[in-house]
């Protein structure tokens, strides 16, 4: 696997299923104190019930995911060359948004900073694919989109199964549906490598945390919004 900088600095993968990697799985976000723990250390008693560590780390995941997923589901729209990838963009768009819609609205209860870019690792992966065309587009997008939902679902299992807070559980419930959906249309798409994306999931790469991790935002930045499609379906409020 070979990782490059482009001149500005954006971390570049080489290679085909190469791309795929870990994109989140990574220690301590947005520069919070990381212990060496399970994520099970309280740090905050909320309204909704107590918010660990990993409580907090996943609402952030959720969010760097769509920051760097849904413009790609732009692109699938975009340069799909089948019927099947751009309904895979289709389905990336819009359970984002409502993903994203219901992170925005629960961070500030918890008290939660939100990125507002993807952690450079998470970048890469764009500037990758924006580089691409025709059947290489179609066949990476649907490898690497497949890698990346793939590691985040036992992650979402676990935090339904430990968190203590209402707010969170009704994410993880809602992250499982989108996350399963998203698998699904990236497999019917018929270009998942099942063999190499399991290797991927399972053999992480060795970055360093500041690339993994998503910048926190700056003082007075706008929050930028990932806007549901016309055709989305409303979401339920969790409040």
């Amino acid at each position: 696997m070979r990782w490059t900088r482009n001149a500005t600095g954006t971390l570049l993968v080489g290679g085909a299923l190469g791309l795929t990697l870990a994109a989140l799985a990574y220690p301590g976000l947005l520069g919070l104190e990381t212990v060496a723990s399970t994520g099970d250390r309280i740090i905050a008693q909320t309204a909704t019930g107590p918010l660990t560590e990993a409580d907090r780390d996943f609402v952030v995941k959720v969010r760097a995911a769509g920051l760097w997923e849904y413009p790609v589901g732009q692109m699938a729209l975009e340069k799909g060359t089948t019927n099947a990838v751009v309904t895979a963009g289709e389905h990336l768009i819009d359970g984002h948004a409502a993903l994203d819609a219901t992170v925005r609205e629960i961070a500030p209860e918890l008290g939660i900073a939100l990125p507002n870019r993807p952690s450079p690792q998470q970048q890469g992966f764009v500037a990758t694919l924006q580089a691409e065309t025709g059947a290489k587009f179609d066949r990476d997008m649907a490898n690497m989109l497949r890698v990346s939902h793939g590691q985040i679902f036992n992650t979402i299992a676990t935090v339904r199964v430990n968190t203590k807070n209402t707010l969170v559980r009704q994410l993880a419930d809602q992250a499982n549906d989108t996350v399963l959906d998203h698998i699904t249309v990236m497999e019917q798409t018929g270009l998942v490598d099942m063999d190499d994306v399991l290797f991927q999931e399972t053999t992480p790469p060795k970055l360093p945390a500041e690339d993994m991790t998503p910048p926190p935002p700056s003082p007075g930045e706008s929050e930028v919004v990932l806007t549901p499609p016309p055709t989305s379906s409303p979401q339920p409020s969790t409040g």
